[in-house]
């Protein structure tokens, strides 16, 4: 999958959000869809996963493709974001990583509550257990690994957050969502869509 694809029309990715009951954004230029592609790997501690931002420019539709995880990188971090949409979930805001020397910007959970499987058996799958479910508010926030350079192990990085292994492309998607808040002022909120890897990747 590329990182980039231009589209004449509705990119496939947003026929599979659509065909799963989800709301598509396709009204105005830069009415971003953001959506979380959850490989079908169930090991831990890999960015084998895409987050994927969907949008009109100018142009026409762009979908991009980023490499990243929707999966806790450790045992310990027992969070695991069920799919689904969550509704207007995130705004900018600031990213309160101890890994890193102060807060930097990021998508974070201030909106809508959110729904995780809690993975507490501390071995190196995910458990997707129905019967652990939780919903509320759990500071499952959209981020970066590390600062410098792509990360290649997701280790302490993510306790259930969904994070960017590449710096660079992590700020290419802040500046798109900004480029949203530019041409709609009062859409301060984002949506984030997590599905299951489909056939097409």
């Amino acid at each position: 999958m590329s990182a980039l694809e231009v589209y004449v029309k509705l990119p496939l990715i947003l026929e599979y959000v659509q065909s799963l009951g989800h709301a598509v954004f396709t009204n105005g230029l830069y009415n971003l869809n953001i959506i979380g592609v959850r490989s079908k790997s169930r090991e831990r501690g890999a960015f084998d996963d895409w987050i994927v931002v969907v949008y009109r420019d100018e142009s026409g539709w762009v979908a991009r493709w980023w490499p990243a995880t929707t999966d806790p990188g450790n045992p310990s971090g027992t969070a695991v974001l069920v799919p689904g949409q969550y509704r207007g979930a995130y705004q900018l805001g600031w990213h309160p990583n101890p890994n890193h020397e102060r807060k930097y910007e990021a998508l974070v959970q201030v909106g809508a509550a959110v729904t995780v499987y809690r993975d507490r058996d501390g071995d190196e799958q995910l458990d997707l257990d129905p019967a652990t479910v939780e919903t509320g508010w759990f500071g499952i926030n959209i981020h970066m690994a590390g600062k410098q350079s792509a990360s290649t192990v997701v280790g302490n990085w993510s306790a259930g957050c969904q994070v960017f292994s590449d710096p660079t492309d992590f700020h290419e998607f802040l500046l798109i969502c900004k480029r949203q808040v530019e041409h709609h002022p009062t859409w301060t909120s984002f949506t984030y869509t997590l599905v299951d890897e489909p056939p097409f990747v």
